[in-house]
C-alpha cells in the first residue's frame, strides 16, 4: 500500500510517498480502508521533531481519517467490516491507503457526513468539546471568545456552542474567514487584525468582558486578551508556538483562570464521553465538519506548509 513516510525529522519535504506492506489487525485492532486523513498543526510539530512526544523512526504520521473497516482481529465487537467509521488515533498513522487502529479508536461515522468532512472530526471536535466543557466548564448563557475561530477547532467550538446557548464572538484575519465564521454560529464577527478589536470585544458584551476564551494562538494573543475577561473568566490554551509575557495582575483583580490541554492527557473514560457526545452531533446534524481543502496523499508536504499559514479556513484533509 501507499504511505507517508518519515524517516528523519525536518521540514515538510522530509515526508516521502513509499510502498509499505499492508497491516494485519491482530487482537482488538481494527483495519481502516483510509478515504480521507485529517491534518493538524500538531502533525507538523511531530514531524519537526519539535514536540515533546517524538515516535519512532521512521514512521507514518496522522491520527484523524475516516474510511471503511476492511477487515477486524478478535474479540473486536464494536464495529464490523463494511462499518463507516471516522478514527480517533492510529496504531500506524493515517497518511496511509490503510491503518491500523485499536477497537477504541473507531467511531460510527453517520451517513450524512462525508469520509472527507470524517477525517476533520478528531482532534478539531475533540479539542473543542475538551476545551469547552471538560476544562472551561462553559455554561448557556456565557460569552465565549473563540480566538481564530476559521480554522478546524474554531469551527467546531463555534458549532458546539451555539448548539449548548452560549452568545459566541469569533474571530478570524480574512474576509472569506469571517463569513465562515459568521456562518457557523458565531453571533459577533471581529477582525483580530483590527487595532481596536478588544476594545470592540468588550463594547460587544456591555464592558463586563466574555467569560471563556478559546486561545488558538497563546503567543501572541495571551498577554493581551487577560484585559476582556469577566469576573472569574477562564482562558483555555489550546495552541501556542512559543513564549508570551503576562501580566497576573490581570488575573488577580478578575480572580481568572489560566487553563492549558492537551488532547494526549485526556483519560479513557473522558476520551469515551467526548466521542459518545460528537458521533450525537454528527447524526443530528449538530456538528457539520468544514473541509477547507482537499490534497492528494502524495503531496502532504503542501499540506503541511498550508497548515501553518495564517487565515485558516475549515480542516485540510489528504486523498490516498
Amino acid at each position: 500500500m501507499n504511505a507517508i513516510r518519515v524517516h528523519e525529522f525536518g521540514a515538510p519535504e522530509v515526508m516521502r510517498l513509499e510502498k509499505v506492506p499492508e497491516p494485519r489487525p491482530g487482537a482488538g485492532q481494527v483495519l481502516v480502508r483510509v478515504k480521507a486523513a485529517g491534518v493538524n498543526p500538531v502533525d507538523t510539530y511531530i514531524r519537526s521533531g519539535m514536540y515533546p512526544r517524538k515516535p519512532a523512526l521512521p514512521y507514518t504520521p496522522g491520527a484523524d481519517g475516516a474510511g471503511t473497516i476492511e477487515s477486524v482481529g478478535e474479540g473486536v465487537k464494536r464495529v464490523a467490516v463494511g462499518d463507516r467509521v471516522y478514527t480517533a488515533g492510529s496504531i500506524t498513522g493515517s497518511y496511509a491507503e490503510h491503518t491500523l487502529c485499536h477497537e477504541s479508536q473507531v467511531h460510527p461515522l453517520p451517513n450524512p457526513i462525508s469520509f472527507t468532512q470524517g477525517a476533520a472530526v478528531n482532534v478539531p471536535y475533540a479539542t473543542a468539546y475538551r476545551a469547552l466543557y471538560q476544562i472551561s466548564h462553559a455554561l448557556p448563557g456565557e460569552w465565549v471568545l473563540v480566538h481564530g475561530a476559521s480554522g478546524g477547532v474554531g469551527v467546531a467550538a463555534l458549532q458546539l456552542a451555539r448548539a449548548a446557548g452560549m452568545t459566541i464572538i469569533g474571530t478570524a484575519g480574512t474576509e472569506k474567514g469571517r463569513k465562515l465564521v459568521a456562518a457557523q454560529g458565531a453571533h459577533h464577527v471581529v477582525d483580530h487584525h483590527a487595532p481596536d478589536y478588544l476594545e470592540r470585544v468588550l463594547d460587544l458584551t456591555g464592558k463586563r468582558g466574555v467569560d471563556v476564551i478559546l486561545e488558538m494562538l497563546a503567543n501572541v494573543n495571551l498577554g493581551k486578551e487577560l484585559s476582556v475577561l469577566a469576573q472569574r473568566g477562564r482562558v483555555v490554551v489550546i495552541g501556542s508556538r512559543g513564549t508570551v509575557e503576562i501580566d497576573p495582575r490581570d488575573t488577580m483583580m478578575r480572580d481568572a483562570s489560566i487553563l492549558g490541554m492537551s488532547l494526549f492527557n485526556v483519560p479513557d473514560r473522558e476520551r469515551a464521553s467526548i466521542h459518545a457526545a460528537l458521533v450525537a452531533g454528527l447524526e443530528n446534524g449538530t456538528l457539520r465538519p468544514v473541509v477547507g481543502q482537499e490534497i492528494p496523499l502524495a503531496d502532504a508536504p503542501r499540506a503541511h506548509h498550508a497548515v501553518m499559514e495564517p487565515g485558516a479556513y475549515g480542516k485540510i484533509v489528504l486523498i490516498p
